[in-house]
């Protein structure tokens, strides 16, 4: 009854985000909707040519009908009428200022998303798999690869169930 996110390493490709030089830090935040943001815990120095960061964080979202109830329901209605914008993971990828200029705020740059509804359709959980950021200025803009891991296909399945019980 959870769905377990991991939020393996990022490489950028050359755009503005490698060139921009007051963009030096980078972390990552993982949201289901409106209800939870994950990040992970470190920013780390921006990659540069080619090279990756690892970040290695993993977070579980409970959906369990106890105590995890709104969620679940939010799940449901992924299953039952989907919804492109509202039905994925998103994972931003975001700039941290430096320790030295902390006037500046922390910037989105980049989006990734991993569909639920489509874990559910090929019965498929992704493990390990790189997908694309999309820089937040041009949406058709491929600015990096987010290697991630979502499962939730287990949990996906139960409240599946739960539907056709209702």
């Amino acid at each position: 009854e959870k769905i377990r996110i991991k939020i393996t390493s990022l490489g950028l490709t050359e755009s503005r985000i490698t060139a921009d030089e007051t963009i030096q830090q980078l972390f990552v935040e993982c949201r289901l909707n409106s209800f939870l943001a994950e990040e992970t815990p470190l920013s780390l120095p921006k990659p540069t040519g080619g090279q990756r960061i690892h970040y290695n964080y993993s977070t579980v979202i409970n959906v369990d009908k106890e105590n995890n109830n709104a969620e679940r329901e939010y799940l449901k209605s992924i299953l039952l009428k989907p919804d492109p914008s509202a039905d994925s993971l998103k994972f931003t990828v975001v700039s941290d200022p430096p320790e030295d200029e902390q006037d500046l705020e922390c910037e989105d740059i980049g989006f990734a998303y991993v569909s639920l509804k489509e874990i559910f359709q090929k019965q498929r959980d992704i493990i390990e798999q790189d997908i694309d950021v999309l820089d937040s200025q041009d949406a058709s803009a491929v600015i990096g690869k987010l290697t991630v891991t979502v499962e939730a296909l287990s949990a996906l399945r139960s409240v599946h169930k739960e539907c056709r019980n209702d």
